[in-house]
C-alpha cells in the first residue's frame, strides 16, 4: 500500500532537479537594460557612421521615482531621413556637460541591415560634438 522508499526519492530528486532547472532559465533572462546595452554595444560595433541633429533632449519620471533621460535626433540616409529616440540613463557618466546643453550636430552609428537601429552614444563612443 506504501510507495517504495525508492520511489519516493525519485520523485523528490526529480521535483529537486526540476526546480534547479526553472531556476535557471528564469535567472538568466536579461533584464530590459541589459538587452538595450547589448544593443547599443552590437551597434557599435558593427555599425557606420552619419551625420546626425540632435533635436531635443527630455527628462520624465520613472516609475521608481527617478530622472529618465532621453535623446531625439535626427538623421538622413540615401533620401530617407530618421528619427529616433535614445534613452541615455545609463550613460550619463559618460556625457562630460549637462545633457540639456548637447542639442545640435552630432554623428549617429546604425546597421546597414536596419539603419533605424542607431545610436548617438554608448559605452565605448560617443557622437557627441
Amino acid at each position: 500500500m506504501f510507495a517504495s522508499p525508492w520511489l519516493v526519492a525519485a520523485a523528490i530528486a526529480a521535483a529537486a532537479l526540476l526546480a534547479v532547472v526553472l531556476y535557471a532559465l528564469i535567472s538568466n533572462k536579461p533584464t530590459p537594460e541589459r538587452q538595450e546595452r547589448l544593443r547599443r554595444l552590437a551597434v557599435n560595433a558593427s555599425g557606420r557612421l552619419r551625420d546626425a541633429v540632435i533635436t531635443e533632449v527630455r527628462t520624465s519620471a520613472t516609475p521608481c521615482g527617478g530622472i529618465a533621460h532621453w535623446l531625439d535626433y535626427t538623421y538622413d540616409l540615401n533620401g530617407v531621413g530618421y528619427s529616433a529616440t535614445q534613452d541615455i540613463t545609463a550613460l550619463l557618466a559618460h556625457i562630460d556637460r549637462n545633457p540639456r546643453l548637447i542639442a545640435g550636430p552630432a554623428s549617429v552609428k546604425y546597421l546597414p541591415a536596419n539603419p533605424s537601429n542607431s545610436i548617438v552614444i554608448c559605452e565605448h563612443w560617443s557622437g557627441l560634438r
